[in-house]
């Protein structure tokens, strides 16, 4: 069985997440209706997104705190040009995506090139980018209808048979599409794998580890610029006080998807399951009446059977 799940560590999020379903449709027969599964996707929609970034850094044996504090901040400054300054919504993503990047960018040479540890790194810039996104904010929320159009687009509804999406949930596909191609069939995800596998080899190897890390966390800047347009159409607002166990949960979703914490081994599919499990364990517990710190607690125990079983799973291929 360990062996199994070494190759194809796709399987245990599937179960994971199957039998989640059938025990929460037993708890509560409204979980399977249509409506709920329709929110469901839409809530995991700003989770799934954050956790394509996340995945990436985690796949170089790196880990990013500050996935939500860059959000928060990208919504901020997409929000004040275009609900405030009159700047058209196509220019203010623009400039939102080139201030994740830069962010990702900070973030990238701290790590590759001061060769600062990433999670001091990212724990720091934190701190940066949730103060930026207050001061810029002034703790007042930016409505949706002085946002424009564009910056709102992502919530208009996409109905398919019984279920009823969103552009913000179709446009997280779409991205997980991109990416896992990125990752599984380009130089350059092979050079993510051997980088997160073994930078020493992969040096040896002619691979440029810095410039792999740098284009990471760059590229991850842009997803999570990505994920605060979705952010603004799901809440309807520009806003600091959304998406707070952000962090927490797209860590969650990588982890429980099969990306190991040591790097090297992972996909984004088995990510995209994580972030459904996250979104199934909070809305099923939700219909259950758990208080909420419940529903955090439950979190955290999902995140240490994870990283459990990744412990488990990888003596195996030390073993081999």
């Amino acid at each position: 069985m360990r062996r199994l799940l070494h190759r194809h560590p796709g399987i245990s999020p599937t179960v994971v997440l199957l039998g989640s379903v059938i025990s929460f449709w037993l708890i509560n027969d409204r979980f399977l209706l249509p409506a709920n599964l329709s929110l469901i996707l839409q809530q995991v929609a700003i989770i799934g997104a954050l956790a394509v970034g996340q995945t990436m850094i985690v796949l170089t044996a790196g880990i990013d705190l500050s996935v939500g504090a860059i959000m928060i901040f990208v919504t901020m400054v997409m929000g004040t040009l275009a609900g405030e300054l009159g700047v058209p919504g196509v220019l203010a993503f623009v400039v939102g995506a080139a201030v994740g990047a830069a962010a990702g960018l900070v973030n990238g040479i701290l790590v590759a090139y001061v060769k600062l540890p990433p999670f001091i790194v990212t724990l720091g810039t934190l701190g940066v980018f949730t103060a930026l996104a207050l001061l810029m904010s002034g703790g007042r929320s930016i409505r949706g209808d002085v946002l424009g159009s564009f910056l709102t687009w992502t919530a208009t509804p996409v109905g398919l048979g019984p279920f009823n999406l969103t552009v913000g949930v179709l446009l997280v596909l779409l991205m997980y599409a991109g990416v896992a191609f990125a990752l599984s069939q380009t130089s350059w995800g092979r050079h993510v794998y051997a980088v997160g596998n073994d930078p020493a080899a992969a040096r040896l190897a002619g691979i440029r580890v810095r410039a792999v890390l740098l284009s990471v966390y760059v590229s991850a800047g842009v997803v999570f610029a990505f994920a605060a347009w979705v952010l603004i159409g799901r809440v309807g607002a520009a806003t600091t006080n959304s998406a707070v166990d952000a962090n927490l949960d797209s860590i969650t979703a990588v982890v429980i998807g099969g990306t190991s914490l040591f790097g090297g081994r992972g996909r984004v599919l088995g990510t995209l399951l994580g972030a459904l499990i996250v979104g199934v364990f909070r809305n099923g517990l939700a219909l259950a009446r758990v208080d909420v710190l419940w529903q955090t607690f439950a979190i955290g125990v999902l995140i240490i059977a994870a990283v459990s079983l990744d412990q488990w799973i990888r003596r195996t291929g030390a073993q081999r």
